[in-house]
């Protein structure tokens, strides 16, 4: 019996799925955001009721631009391909007019649905009031980790058996996209969902049990703050922050909180206890401290924020490139950091691709005398080969200089030599090779980038900045060395000079250190990185000099965050996991 016939098989209210016509639809673009410029360069639909497929659709789409390398190895879809379709003013209203009628269906949609909504209103053509389903988020409330490792569309279409496996085209993705829709359908009609109300709207139910919980937020303020979940032995179980601790922590026992693993999370909580802070920043910094410090269960991120690598450029006669998990105070350079040991030899890969420095561990004498064979990665041109006299000091010297100008100010050389590297490849069809040199080009840039930005940070002792946060309401917080050593509310009416400097004066001793990040996680850092960067900000006073390079590596962010969105545009947003699935309760009779 089809997943489709599963599905009819139940009494149904409202308007039942099977008199419901989808159109399934996947974009492929030249980059991640439409006002950014980014364009479609191919639309690919299928409209399908009650389980038959009743038409597809796609065409490719001119974009008058040139298709980005990077985006051409990922989808196949070169310049010349589309130098002969039809431009979005065509293509668009065809779509729309085969869509017409239907509930738009996408794998991330407000990627896919933000496109052609952007492209409508840049021609004057009125938005079709669609209503929309989002496979990829109704997939995180239903697939559990024993279903998918996570909820791309490669997982979810090998996890519910689909004819078609997504290639980065668009009809492909949408034919493998309509094979999810309907797996989810018949997970779900086994708890009674069958009508499209009930299955645009399905959430994890909140049992009577949990609901009996809500006195566990009447001590709480209506303030901004951090609340954390105990159980009854004082465990943390989770650590969340929010601008109105007693309203955030009363949702987690009504129908306000769709994720069914804090509904069990609740299930074992007897205590919450909530931090009162003064600004909403301080609540996310106290928030990411106290996860680190307590682990909890059922927390997924920012648990483990020492698990981090940096690639490091040793300071001896002979320096080479290494991967190390902690930053010492020996005068070296530190890339990083980086939470993936993966993504770090990547970008390791990218710098041996360059720089022709040793590759061998062993520590070397400014004069060897041993005369060893060369590698073979000597015999390959890979290596200026010093431990067997093949380069002199002076000449290795100085393309370590310019390794380190790469690292710290200027990535141009490694930019310049991997593209060029990646379009021989690309033009000779070899797109896997091409693709691996794009991963490594691209962990390059967002170290390199990161490590820029959170020095420029570091470096300087003390940074005080304020932000009105509502008429009468100044934010201010003192910033040392990267982290946040004090945070306040000017009082409406107080001297502003007077309680800046109140506040500095009781602000946590912060002592400089080694590296990008020397007092504080990445995270903590780059959070108030955002705060700092945030409009209505006000420097009130820097202690150093807050600058990145102008040639450096964020310049270079824009087209890897594009490439990167379209690469993870099945999913909604970027992470490692970047969505995460979650445990169902035993009622919707799958594995927990």
């Amino acid at each position: 019996m089809s997943s489709w016939e599963v599905q009819r098989s139940f009494d149904e209210l409202g308007r039942p799925l099977r008199d419901i016509t989808f159109c399934v639809v996947d974009l492929e673009t030249t980059g991640g955001s439409a006002e950014g410029g980014s364009m479609i360069t191919e639309i690919g639909a299928v409209k399908v009721r009650g389980g038959e497929v009743l038409g597809e659709f796609q065409t490719l789409v001119n974009p008058r631009t040139e298709i980005p390398a990077f985006i051409a190895v990922l989808t196949g879809i070169t310049n010349g391909m589309v130098s002969d379709a039809p431009p979005i003013e065509a293509a668009l209203p065809a779509f729309l007019e085969f869509a017409s009628g239907c509930v738009l269906v996408a794998h991330n949609a407000p990627f896919d649905v933000g496109f052609l909504k952007h492209f409508a209103e840049q021609q004057g053509r009125p938005w079709p009031r669609f209503e929309v389903l989002d496979t990829a988020k109704l997939a995180r409330r239903v697939v559990t980790r024993d279903d998918a490792p996570n909820c791309k569309l490669s997982s979810l279409a090998k996890a519910f058996n689909s004819a078609t496996t997504p290639n980065h085209r668009a009809l492909s993705d949408a034919r493998a996209t309509v094979d999810v829709l309907h797996g989810l359908m018949e997970r779900l009609g086994g708890v009674g969902v069958h009508t499209f109300e009930e299955l645009s709207t399905f959430s994890s139910r909140v049992t009577t049990a949990q609901r009996k919980k809500r006195h566990l937020a009447e001590g709480l303020p209506h303030a901004p703050g951090v609340y954390l979940f105990r159980d009854d032995r004082a465990r943390v179980l989770y650590v969340g922050t929010s601008r109105d601790l007693r309203s955030r922590v009363r949702s987690y026992f009504t129908a306000s909180e769709t994720r069914s693993r804090m509904g069990e999370m609740v299930g074992i909580a007897s205590v919450v206890d909530g931090i009162e802070c003064a600004t909403g920043l301080e609540a996310e910094v106290r928030e990411l401290r106290l996860i680190a410090e307590h682990k909890p269960r059922y927390n997924r991120r920012s648990r483990f924020p020492e698990r981090v690598h940096f690639v490091k450029l040793t300071r001896e006669p002979w320096p080479r490139l290494s991967l190390v998990r902690r930053v010492l105070d020996d005068d070296a350079d530190y890339l990083g950091p980086f939470s993936s040991k993966k993504t770090a030899e990547k970008c390791l890969a990218a710098l041996h691709d360059t720089f022709p420095i040793r590759q061998c561990s062993d520590r070397m004498a400014r004069d060897p005398r041993d005369s060893r064979s060369p590698c073979v990665l000597a015999e390959m041109g890979r290596c200026l080969s010093p431990c067997d006299g093949s380069v002199d000091e002076a000449t290795y010297a100085a393309v370590v200089r310019q390794l380190r100008d790469t690292l710290l100010q200027r990535p141009d050389e490694v930019v310049d030599a991997i593209n060029a590297r990646m379009a021989a490849l690309a033009e000779d069809e070899r797109f896997e090779e091409a693709g691996n040199h794009r991963d490594r080009l691209a962990a390059f840039v967002r170290a390199a980038a990161r490590t820029q930005r959170l020095s420029a940070l570091t470096r300087c002792p003390e940074i005080i900045a304020a932000r009105r946060d509502e008429p009468g309401r100044w934010e201010v917080h003192v910033v040392r060395h990267g982290r946040l050593a004090a945070a306040g509310v000017i009082p409406p009416g107080a001297d502003a000079a007077g309680f800046v400097a109140t506040l500095r004066m009781s602000a946590e001793t912060v002592l400089s250190g080694p590296g990008p990040v020397p007092a504080a996680t990445a995270e903590e850092t780059e959070k108030i990185l955002r705060w700092l960067e945030s409009p209505g900000i006000r420097l009130v006073d820097v202690d150093g000099e807050w600058t990145c390079p102008v040639a450096g590596a964020t310049r270079h962010l824009a087209v890897h965050d594009a490439v990167n969105q379209s690469r993870l545009s099945l999913v909604p947003f970027d992470d490692r996991r970047a969505l995460s699935t979650v445990h169902q309760p035993p009622s919707l009779g799958v594995r927990s």
